[in-house]
């Protein structure tokens, strides 16, 4: 059981010129200096996706990178006070694979720094019997938050939450994988 933590970054928007990859790229950088875990990336910008959600070739490979993940973090921003709907079509494009592990958030938008979408996505994982963790990393204006090349204007204060959240997340994605190793999670209800 010492293998590494499988996480997936989901990106949550898909919009072009998003400026989730700003975000995204950011995190990742900082994820590289921490260790104990394996990265993938699901983002939707390269899935199809049609007006009832994603085609069968997109929904097959969600369901495979979810399945495979231990734990999720999604970069999501806010918009109009929710979130995107390319990120509720992901999500509800499959049920068994979020089953019992946790998630991460990292937000960002307005004034709010993306807090109304995340308090609405913890509703939906809760529906999917996932955790959602309460540490969070929440950037608010967040487009004055980096400079021209993406990188943080204030590092060490953006890292500090990141770290936290990371190392909870890894805390619920150990003792969940665990769980679902004793037992089946579907088994027990």
């Amino acid at each position: 059981m010492n293998e590494k933590i499988r996480i997936a970054i989901i990106y949550g928007s898909a919009r072009e010129e998003r400026f989730c990859d700003t975000v995204a790229n950011w995190l990742l950088s900082e994820l590289e200096g921490l260790s104990g875990f394996d990265v993938a990336i699901i983002d939707p910008a390269r899935l199809t996706f049609t007006a009832s959600g994603p085609d069968a070739r997109s929904a097959a490979e969600i369901e495979t990178q979810l399945a495979r993940a231990d734990a999720f973090i999604i970069v999501v921003p806010e918009y109009n006070h929710g979130y995107p709907a390319v990120l509720k079509a992901l999500i509800d494009s499959t049920y068994k694979p979020w089953h019992a592990k946790p998630v991460a958030f990292v937000s960002y938008g307005g004034i709010s720094g993306g807090l109304r979408a995340v308090e609405q996505l913890r509703l939906v994982f809760a529906e999917l019997h996932a955790v959602a963790i309460r540490d969070t990393v929440s950037l608010a204006h967040a487009w004055s938050q980096f400079d021209s090349e993406g990188n943080p204007m204030r590092p060490s204060q953006m890292k500090g939450p990141v770290i936290v959240m990371v190392n909870r997340l890894l805390w619920w994605a150990r003792a969940l994988r665990a769980a679902r190793w004793e037992s089946v999670y579907d088994d027990v209800a």
